[in-house]
Parts: structure tokens; C-alpha cells; sequence
């Protein structure tokens, strides 16, 4: 099959195109105009790469023909981000997002799988861990436009017949991902740590969240991309929550020496705990987490002395 892998030059997008090769099928990826390929440049020679702009709805037509499943892995905004400009965040990612949809509709596309966010859809959490019937209480705007995007997509499903699938993912990290951002914590924590600089932590580092390996995330992609069954909507994460502190823990064992470690105010969109319950997935995509924590930040680690 052909697939369309929105923003499969960035960190998840390329990993993704990695598994979609190697799997025998074509990849066509739409980046914004002037990203870098350096996450791809192993196999750019393998794919169409087409740059342009997601909030054109004419660059939207002409990237779906002829494309079976489209990977919508692009976005504008994070959580931080988004309630600083919700406007944006909504006109940017809702609104071009449903412009896809309907030009994917209109293409004959197969299927949509959306990349949603299983670490701030949830809000809050009343239950731990969470499952996908968990209600869905977003205390940031980036959550509130991913789950205006989930129901777009099932509306579509019922008025058109598009298929789709949703992807709530949990934490991701791994080889690629930038360290030098607001976004991710063990990609910032660990490449801070290799250059002996000092770590932030907001509150009391006592925030957890369910960290995954970015392969495990690619792996069920593939799965679902031949998943026919009755769900939709999949907790993908590797139903284990880790503190900032025991991420520092983990960096500390990794390298072998201690690192400096400052405290700030805590964040007012960062939930206290997030942890999914990935049951659904396990049983019907009879998918799981491959990779240990531990083996994950040895990997992410290589890879930054490799490369950074």
C-alpha cells in the first residue's frame, strides 16, 4: 500500500517511515517547506518527499492522491504552547486537520491513523490506570483540539465511511527526538546530563508519566494499519509510570555519575500522574512494549553520542 506519513521528518514521523519500508510498502512524507531531512537522510532515497503547508487546503489535495492510509503524525503546538495561543492551536491543527479529512474523502483514502495524546487528553485522572473510557477532561488546549480531531474522525466515519483509528500514545522517546526544547522529558533530561548542565525540574519531580519507546509506537502503527476489528480508539503506552525523579534515577545509573538538578514552580497543564491501561491493544492488536526503560535510555543515549 502507499501512505501518506504527515511530518514524517520529525522525531515519531521518521521512525514510523522506518517501520512502513521495511514492511514492503511505498511512503510519500509532506514536511513543512525547509525542515531538515537529517532524521530521514538514511532513507530519503526511498521515499517521496513533498514540502508545503498544512494549513493549505491545496497542498492538502494534491499530497492524498493516490495514497491508501494516511499517518497524521503533524502538528503546530504542545501542550505548553497551546494555552499560550489556543487560537492558533485550534485554527492551525483543527481546522487543517479537517481539511485533510474531507480531501482524504474525496481522494478514496482507505483509512486515517491519528497520533492523539494519551498524556493530556484525560485531564486529570479518577482512575489509574486509565482506560479509554476514562472521561475526557483536557486542562490544556492541545488536549481539547485532540479530542475535537477524534470526534471529527468518527463523524466522518458515519457520514462517509472513512475509516480510522486513533492512537492515544503516552510518552514517547528515543533515538531523534530534539533535546533541545520544552517537550520531552528524557531526550531534555539525558542531553543535559552529557553536558554536565543543570536539569529543571518543575515542582517536586514527583509528576509521572508512562514512557515509551518510540519503535513500540512505529510497531503499532503497522498493526493497526491491518486492524479491521470493532475499536477505533487504542491506549498505545507501556502502562508503567516513572517520576522526573526516577527518569533523573535512570540518567544517573545510565551515565554513571550524579547530575545537577534544579527545582522551579510546577506547571498548571501538567497532570499529576498519567499512566494508561493498554489492555485493548494487547488483546486485539496483540501488541506490547518491547522495550524496557532502561534499555530505551541506553539506546536515546548512543544515539546522542553518536550524533550530538
Amino acid at each position: 500500500m502507499k501512505y501518506l506519513v504527515l511530518g514524517g521528518g520529525g522525531f515519531i514521523g521518521s521512525h514510523v517511515c522506518d517501520m512502513l519500508l521495511k514492511a514492503g510498502h511505498e511512503v510519500r512524507i509532506f514536511e513543512k517547506e525547509h525542515v531538515s531531512k537529517e532524521n530521514i537522510a538514511h532513507l530519503i532515497s526511498d521515499v517521496e518527499w513533498v514540502e508545503g503547508d498544512f494549513t493549505n487546503q491545496t497542498h492538502i489535495k494534491e499530497i492524498v492522491k493516490g495514497i491508501d492510509i494516511v499517518i497524521h503524525s503533524i502538528g503546530t503546538t504542545h501542550p505548553r504552547t497551546s494555552n499560550e495561543n489556543p487560537v492558533y492551536d485550534i485554527s492551525s491543527n483543527l481546522i487543517s486537520s479537517l481539511h485533510l479529512l474531507a480531501e482524504a474523502k474525496n481522494a478514496g483514502v482507505r483509512k486515517v491513523i491519528f497520533f492523539s495524546s494519551g498524556g493530556t487528553l484525560y485531564g486529570i485522572p479518577q482512575t489509574i490506570p486509565i482506560p479509554e473510557d476514562h472521561p475526557t477532561e483536557p486542562i490544556c488546549s492541545y488536549g481539547i483540539q485532540k479530542l475535537a480531531i477524534e470526534k471529527y474522525l468518527r463523524l466522518y466515519s458515519h457520514l462517509y465511511g472513512l475509516d480510522y483509528a486513533i492512537m492515544r500514545i503516552s510518552n514517547p522517546y528515543g533515538e531523534r527526538q530534539r533535546p533541545v526544547t520544552t517537550q520531552g522529558a528524557v531526550a531534555v533530561f539525558l542531553y543535559k546530563a552529557l553536558k554536565d548542565e543543570e536539569i529543571e525540574i518543575w515542582g517536586d519531580g514527583s509528576v509521572t508519566r508512562d514512557y515509551l519507546h518510540i519503535s513500540d509506537v512505529a510497531r503499532a502503527v503497522l498493526l493497526l494499519s491491518n486492524y479491521h476489528g470493532e475499536y477505533k480508539l487504542f491506549n498505545i503506552g507501556a502502562g508503567k509510570g516513572y517520576t522526573l525523579m526516577d527518569v533523573i534515577g535512570m540518567i544517573e545509573k545510565t551515565i554513571g555519575r550524579s547530575v545537577k538538578v534544579r527545582f522551579t514552580p510546577a506547571r498548571p497543564f501538567d497532570v499529576p500522574v498519567n499512566i494508561l491501561d493498554t489492555t485493548r491493544a494487547r488483546t486485539m492488536l496483540l501488541w506490547k512494549p518491547t522495550i524496557g526503560f532502561e534499555e530505551g535510555i541506553k539506546r536515546t543515549m548512543s544515539y546522542m553520542r553518536e550524533h550530538l
